[in-house]
């Protein structure tokens, strides 16, 4: 059958090729974690979602093949539809929308009591990422351990499943951290970055009452700004007014969430985090980039205001079943918008160079992959 791949450390390498057709005797991860006997599940691949994590891979940024391989399938963004599964598996049956968690547990402590997402360890596996094969491709196998099922009325963002649970990860990760307060009642944010994970940050928060502002670059109108003014936040270009402009004109925010992909931007805004805020990062901003700023103001600020940075990446099944539960949330309060971030399909694996292609393209705001009705 079909594959997108890489050879890792080789830029600009991706490639279609072919790779064995499972089995749900299989085991796609034999150096890291063996499926229990009957708990194997066989998915029909539908959709797969790419970002710009796929785009850095090609780039050689990071990425390992694994272990006595040269390639690695790409694609952590799954949707798909149960084929078979094992005799032992009660959580899903036959003909059942499914996501696919990406991480799997290597040794430490936390792999062992089902949070590999925040392994301990140095070396971590993670599908289509790190010294696992990805999903895209047309069919996959896995552990019923990490498929999750997509209810039938959320099919059509069900692509939006792995984004989703990064961003309702990191925002409990926030509120559970913040419990050291005791009392805790954010009620401004800003969201930095207006692709999808901002984009989902937003109506995720806009859901929990606050108000919130999302700034990109581009002055709108347009679909991202449309976006966030849907879901009843704010729209702000930081070429017509900058993060602390905006802090002074509405106040200091006391949750912020990062998701541009920039380093200078993580760090500056450090500078404008309320009293007692959290900081959430989720960017992975791969190369090099140093960035200066002032920082025995900020290690003064932060010591003496109390606030928090929260990095977050990954997610468990939980995390996947909060996101789509959240999806479905915004489906009721915002109807239609979220399916509105889907911009792009790609027709099919053999177009792997216009889904690469559109991954340069900053005007792309999701781009997908349909493989299969």
């Amino acid at each position: 059958m079909k594959a997108v791949a890489v050879l890792p450390g080789t830029p600009n390498s991706v490639h279609l090729r072919d790779v064995p057709v499972p089995k749900l005797t299989d085991q796609p991860h034999p150096h890291v974690c063996l499926i229990p006997e009957g708990r194997a599940v066989l998915v029909k691949v539908l959709q797969i979602g790419v970002d710009a994590t796929d785009r850095e891979i090609n780039e050689a940024l990071y990425g390992n093949a694994p272990p006595g391989g040269k390639h690695l399938v790409i694609g952590h963004e799954s949707f798909g539809q149960v084929l078979e599964v094992g005799n032992k598996v009660t959580e899903v049956v036959p003909g059942d929308y499914v996501s696919c968690t990406v991480r799997r547990p290597g040794g430490s402590l936390f792999d062992k009591i089902g949070r590999n997402d925040i392994t301990s360890e140095e070396v971590y596996y993670e599908r289509g990422i790190n010294l696992c094969h990805g999903y895209l491709t047309e069919t996959f196998v896995d552990d019923a351990e990490y498929i999750v099922k997509v209810p039938q009325n959320l099919k059509h963002l069900g692509v939006l499943s792995e984004p989703a649970s990064v961003c309702a990860k990191a925002i409990e990760q926030a509120y559970l951290a913040q419990q050291r307060l005791q009392v805790w009642n954010p009620k401004r944010a800003f969201v930095l970055g207006a692709g999808q994970i901002g984009l989902l940050a937003t109506m995720m928060l806009k859901l929990r009452g606050l108000e919130v502002h999302t700034l990109a670059t581009k002055p709108g109108p347009h679909r991202k700004s449309e976006i966030v003014e849907a879901y009843g936040a704010t729209y702000v270009s930081t070429r017509q007014k900058s993060m602390g402009e905006l802090a002074k004109e509405v106040g200091k925010p006391d949750i912020i969430f990062e998701a541009t992909g920039n380093a200078e931007v993580c760090f500056r805004s450090m500078e404008i985090l309320a009293l007692n805020g959290a900081l959430i990062w989720t960017s992975i901003t791969g190369g090099k980039q140093e960035v200066t700023v002032d920082a025995a103001k900020i290690n003064l600020e932060w010591v003496l205001g109390n606030k928090l940075l929260v990095s977050s990446v990954n997610g468990n099944r939980r995390h996947f079943e909060l996101g789509l539960q959240a999806l479905s949330h915004g489906e009721h309060t915002y109807p239609g918008v979220t399916e509105r971030i889907l911009t792009n399909p790609v027709e099919g694996l053999d177009n792997y160079k216009d889904m690469m292609q559109l991954l340069e393209d900053k005007e792309a705001l999701k781009v997908f992959v349909n493989i299969a009705r």
